[in-house]
């Protein structure tokens, strides 16, 4: 309010004396001097007071005000007679302040905007009847009811389906669809038809108050390069004073004096920093950054080091099917079918990770009957006229000895930390599946950013063991790993870490607290991470992507860059105009225009931040889209995984068999993955060309498509030709599926990285 109340009152100023320098203009026009003079007096007088009084409570706060440049002038100008001077002196402190109030107004929109969005009141139904409450009376549990354009009041769960601007959240400008059952985070915007949630939290602890928490303390930050501003700008007045005082003394002349008091300003420095810092804070909040304080943003545009933790912050958290192993006489789908059908009795997270799995493949699920639990080991039941056991190997196979289909795939899963699901069906042992807890699909394209962004090394602090370590390192290209780490062990290796630069930790668990709080930056992945993790992080990513990260330390830099060119440019400016003034040439009118220029140069100039980045407007792709192609390669895993089992059982089918699933699998490549391939080739890579910039950005994926359109030929000649009945020949057909089903999985998760960074 007090800041309200200021700006407005900077804004009267400035019209204030603005009339009274055009009435002047005007009588002196009219020929009466005398009271045009007094005009202008008047307008200068009446800023003068008000700077006397915003000293006087500068001076009552012991705080030193820097607008005694502004009194020295305004008054020397007044003294001297020079009324036309002090009014136009008094003109463009009262624009300048005018201006700082916009530049920054201009800087803070974008998390101010947050704050407006905050929801008072939800819809409540009581009795048959929907009630309007206020938000502190919401307890879980509560049915709401969210009308369209509404914010949703608190965390909870969908009973339909919904369509939401989730942008204050995520930064994802497009509404999304959420199926009935999802949860929602408090915040979101209704975009669609009203519907009705359960509530799942109080308003205190939902999302979107956490969020208010965390840009109200950003908000009333002040990073320490402002601070170091103001000391520099101390240091300045001093240095005007005495060089107007000289030009006095050796010219004897004091308009000299009075036009090096006017040039003599260090707004390049108290406006240039100030306003680059917020205005990138504005910037990254715009896409999902929530920088708390100042001091983070400039730390972060010298840090590095990057710690990351590894559970939920480099990996996804969760359990996902890796790979896959079955006996030759059952295709992979109708494993996974089976499992599927029978884990959707188990509420353990991997039972519905192997659920998610089916789903995500168009599978269909059947219901199981006379399912019983083993605690700890399996699940066993009927499903259909199939007797299927799922869970550990031990309470599916027993002590049987592992079949040859499932060596490699049990071998895999015990150097990389996989978990296991074996399935049996009708008492034996038919399929393995590897869940893996996989990185991330931005991760790959975050941590090449974060370099292409100068950052020096990235490592891995994780407390698990360090095969597993190494493998999601490796694949991820980080410089080194940290394994086996305590909460302590990882305070010590960052400490040793701050010794040779600014280091940064990322993390999203409570045991990462710690770490967080120790680092020069701490960045939590607030957007499903520990409250504990957000409150110790001085930077928290509410949308659930690390190329975020990455963007967010390019503002910084980019940031910095640009303050430093304010500054520099600015002050050379300044000190250039007082010599020009202290030697005659610059008048104290003209001085007065000029020092304006330079403050109105610097903020444009520090408004530059909130262009950052911007290059790639207009070149992203939607949500919805992303996830239709998503769609598109879920529904061929099935084809894929048919390709690795009957690779799997090429030496070992008898011939009649092997033909006939080539014949089977051929068709199947014919109808579904080639044109699919083909129609990606002619009409989706142009468009994603176009997007990315460059002369053929695309060419290595199309270069992909003309090998797997190589590899399905020579599996359709052997479908043809079925000439596959002697030993050179299996092992040729053997390498030919292995080599079509590593480069479809290898070229799917290819497409995905780049529709996942085209939508970020």
């Amino acid at each position: 309010m007090m800041k309200l109340q200021n700006t407005q009152r900077n804004v009267l100023l400035m019209a204030f004396v603005g009339a009274a320098l055009a009435a002047g203009g005007l009588l002196s026009a009219l020929g009466d001097g005398r009271t045009a003079g007094g005009a202008w007096a008047v307008g200068a007088g009446v800023v003068l007071l008000a700077v006397l009084a915003d000293a006087a409570v500068a001076l009552w706060r012991r705080q030193f005000g820097l607008d005694l440049i502004a009194v020295v002038a305004i008054a020397g100008a007044l003294a001297l007679q020079e009324s036309l001077a002090a009014a136009v002196i008094a003109l463009m402190f009262a624009s300048g302040r005018a201006l700082e109030d916009y530049a920054e107004k201009r800087a803070r929109d974008e998390m101010s905007a947050l704050l407006a969005r905050a929801p008072r009141y939800a819809n409540r139904h009581e009795d048959g009847a929907v009630v309007r409450v206020p938000l502190a009376a919401v307890a879980p549990g509560d049915r709401l009811l969210v009308r369209p354009g509404e914010t949703v009041p608190v965390d909870g769960a969908l009973s339909g389906s919904a369509i939401l601007d989730e942008s204050s959240l995520t930064g994802e400008s497009l509404p999304v669809t959420r199926a009935a059952g999802t949860a929602v985070g408090s915040g979101a915007v209704n975009a669609g038809d009203a519907f009705d949630m359960l509530a799942t939290s109080t308003a205190e602890n939902s999302t979107f108050s956490g969020i208010i928490r965390l840009v109200r303390a950003a908000q009333a930050s002040k990073a320490p390069a402002a601070r170091l501003a103001d000391r520099y700008a101390l240091l300045f007045v001093p240095l005007a004073l005495g060089t107007a005082g000289l030009a006095w003394l050796l010219t004897g002349d004091p308009n000299r004096a009075l036009a090096v008091v006017v040039v003599a300003t260090p707004c390049p420095l108290i406006l240039a920093v100030p306003v680059a810092i917020v205005s990138a804070m504005s910037r990254c909040a715009q896409r999902g950054v929530l920088v708390k304080h100042g001091a983070a943003l400039e730390k972060m545009a010298q840090v590095e080091t990057i710690f990351f933790d590894k559970t939920g912050t480099l990996t996804g958290g969760r359990a996902r099917l890796a790979a896959s192993a079955n006996d030759p006489a059952l295709r992979p789908e109708q494993v996974l079918g089976l499992a599927a059908s029978l884990e959707q009795l188990s509420g353990h997270a991997i039972a519905q990770a192997v659920v998610e799995a089916a789903r995500e493949r168009g599978l269909r699920l059947d219901t199981p009957a006379g399912a019983s639990e083993a605690p700890g080991a399996g699940l066993s039941g009927r499903v259909g006229d199939r007797e299927v056991r799922v869970g550990s190997y031990a309470f599916v196979a027993g002590n049987a000895s592992r079949p040859a289909w499932a060596a490699g795939i049990l071998e895999r899963a015990g150097y990389d930390g996989s978990a296991v699901v074996c399935v049996a069906v009708d008492g034996s042992l038919c399929g393995v599946l590897l869940m893996a807890d996989a990185a991330r699909l931005d991760a790959p394209r975050a941590l090449r950013l974060l370099k292409a962004c100068g950052v020096k090394r990235i490592a891995m602090l994780t407390g698990d063991r360090r095969d597993v370590a190494e493998t999601i390192a490796r694949s991820l290209g980080i410089d080194s790993v940290m394994p086996d780490q305590t909460p302590a062990s990882k305070l010590e290796a960052i400490a040793m870490a701050r010794a040779g630069g600014v280091t940064m930790m990322v993390g999203d668990g409570i045991n990462d607290a710690p770490a967080l709080a120790a680092a020069d930056i701490g960045v939590a992945m607030g957007a499903r991470g520990a409250a504990a993790a957000a409150e110790s992080a001085q930077v928290v990513l509410l949308v659930d992507r690390l190329d975020r990260l990455a963007f967010a330390v390019r503002i910084a830099r980019g940031t910095r860059r640009i303050a430093l060119q304010s500054v520099a440019a600015g002050m050379g400016l300044s000190i250039a105009a007082m010599i020009a003034a202290a030697f005659g040439y610059l008048p104290p009118v003209a001085g007065a225009v000029l020092q304006e220029s330079i403050d109105v140069a610097v903020i444009l100039n520090a408004l530059r931040v909130l262009r950052l980045d911007m290059a790639r407007a207009g070149r992203t792709m939607g949500p919805e889209e992303v996830a239709k192609l998503r769609e598109e390669h879920a529904r061929l895993l099935p084809l894929v995984d048919r390709v690795a089992s009957l690779a799997d059982g090429t030496d070992d089918m008898p011939m009649p068999a092997l033909i006939a699933e080539l014949v089977q699998l051929n068709a199947a490549l014919q109808e579904h993955l080639l044109p699919h391939e083909s129609q990606d080739d002619a009409a989706l890579y142009p468009r994603l060309a176009r997007m990315m910039g460059g002369e053929d950005p695309m060419a290595s994926m199309s270069g992909t498509h003309r090998e797997i359109f190589r590899l399905s030929r020579a599996v359709e000649r052997y479908a043809t030709l079925g000439a596959c009945d002697d030993g050179a020949s299996r092992i040729a057909l053997r390498r030919t599926l292995y080599a079509l089903e590593s480069i479809l999985r290898m070229h799917f998760v290819q497409e995905e990285e780049i529709y996942d960074g085209l939508s970020a």
